[in-house]
């Protein structure tokens, strides 16, 4: 036996591998009244599933107690994409032990959460302006009301309850060169790249300008407390940072950075700031924005799935571009030229398309998990562009998300002996198991109900990963 798992570890190490972990799907499908999330492993086994009465509002999370995370829809809501409005914690049995829904006088929810360390949910929201406060605040040419993006922190309290505990505003960070007399910050769009054109394009048309930003992917850095954004409509992604009051957070001072809510970074298309034209754009209706994991290849660098990447014939692509920022969390910018880099350090495009939705998530081991929601597809690929797992698996989801083993706080799969950690005192157990014709269930790596070679091989992968 110690023979062949030396054998075992020298074969995983020649050849390529996918990452070994549980992959989540919350699929989109079932209209507003329906979804289903799934859980599974390599070998394409269901771990657990989550049936919902509501339809989701875009990707589900779990957290490292096996808590299912859930942006949900309210009644039909708009063609913007994915509206929500309704928040929920379900356990690994489908138990609903927290729901919380949004009050629309607040703002309207849409798209993407994320959860904060503390287990604070960050979600993208919408509010309206009327065309008189777009006007006064150097809007030309609207004729109606203009909806654009917040973002809202909530934190889960007993008896499904909340309490809204942060708040920052695209409104409060706009710049307008039409003229003084606006309330907007007055001044060359170059000269503020901290700030947002307010005559930017959007999706406008003579009702007024509906959903401005289209925010659709919302993620969070612990190194740095800050938040990156990903707006369609913009063809940006943009940094701001949570440190700050809410108070700070509509100013432009304060935080770590003493920047207020200011936007701290932004990248994709600099002509947004006057600094580039058309053949400086680089996103394209982007969705998925994330900064790359600590202790993962690429760490600290930004991966996204550029959704129109390529026209005639139409592609998508994954890209990664490096993080500029200094160990403060600090990003450079020269006068007169746009934020860097000047273009991307990794790309992966095949003959994959989605117009709409989809994002790419870097794991341990160097791979790259990637969805395409309008092909119902995702899959895995290496640094050097080679498929590692394709699974047959076929649902429509926004994003699939891949958690190792040892994400999971208790009861980890393959932690045998309960030390939390997968090491190789874990095999010895496992072999010993197998040996004796016991069982152990954080032993059955792939959920068969029967300890045999299939479960040390398994078990190895995750230990190599």
């Amino acid at each position: 036996m110690h023979y062949f798992i030396i054998f075992i570890l020298l074969i995983q190490f020649i050849i390529g591998t996918p990452f070994e972990g549980l992959t989540l799907i919350t699929t989109m499908g079932g209209g507003q009244n329906s979804s289903d999330t799934y859980l599974i492993d390599n070998d394409e086994n269901i771990i657990n599933s989550w049936n919902h009465d509501t339809g989701s509002a875009s990707v589900g999370y779990l957290s490292k107690d096996s808590i299912l995370f859930l942006p949900s829809k309210l009644g039909q809501g708009g063609g913007n994409g994915p509206a929500g409005g309704l928040f929920k914690k379900i356990d690994w049995d489908g138990n609903i032990i927290w729901q919380w829904e949004m009050p629309t006088e607040i703002c309207v929810p849409h798209h993407d959460i994320t959860i904060l360390p503390n287990e604070n949910i960050l979600l993208i929201c919408e509010e309206t302006k009327s065309r008189q406060e777009a006007l006064n605040a150097g809007l030309e040419g609207i004729n109606g009301p203009i909806t654009l993006d917040m973002i809202v922190e909530i934190q889960p309290l007993p008896n499904n309850e909340a309490e809204i505990v942060w708040k920052w505003h695209f409104w409060d960070h706009l710049v307008q060169d039409r003229g003084p007399q606006y309330t907007a910050t007055y001044g060359q769009i170059e000269d503020y790249p901290e700030l947002l054109d307010i005559n930017v394009n959007g999706n406008g048309n003579n009702q007024g300008i509906d959903d401005w930003n289209h925010s659709n992917k919302i993620s969070y850095n612990p190194n740095f407390d800050q938040i990156v954004l990903s707006c369609r409509h913009m063809n940006e992604i943009y940094v701001i940072d949570h440190s700050t009051t809410t108070e700070e957070a509509a100013g432009h001072s304060g935080g770590n950075q003493g920047k207020g809510g200011d936007i701290l970074y932004r990248w994709g298309n600099p002509q947004n700031y006057g600094r580039g034209n058309n053949a400086d754009q680089i996103l394209d209706a982007q969705h998925g924005i994330n900064w790359i994991a600590d202790g993962y290849p690429g760490a600290g660098n930004f991966l996204v799935y550029n959704n129109r990447h390529q026209t005639n014939p139409n592609r998508s692509a994954v890209l990664e571009f490096e993080c500029i920022a200094d160990e403060n969390g600090s990003y450079p910018i020269e006068d007169n030229q746009p934020f860097g880099p000047a273009s991307y350090l990794w790309i992966y495009q095949s003959s994959f398309f989605s117009n709409t939705q989809s994002g790419a998530y870097r794991l341990p081991n160097g791979n790259t998990l990637i969805t395409v929601t309008n092909e119902n597809d995702f899959f895995e690929v290496s640094l050097d562009g080679e498929v590692q797992w394709d699974p047959s698996f076929s649902a429509q989801c926004a994003r699939a998300v891949k958690y190792g083993f040892n994400y999971f706080e208790d009861d980890i799969l393959g932690d045998i002996n309960g030390d939390n950690g997968i090491n190789v005192l874990d095999v010895i157990l496992l072999v010993n198991y197998i040996l004796d014709n016991s069982f152990n269930e954080l032993g059955d790596i792939n959920g068969d109900a029967v300890l045999n070679v299939l479960d040390i091989v398994d078990l190895i992968n995750i230990i190599l990963d």
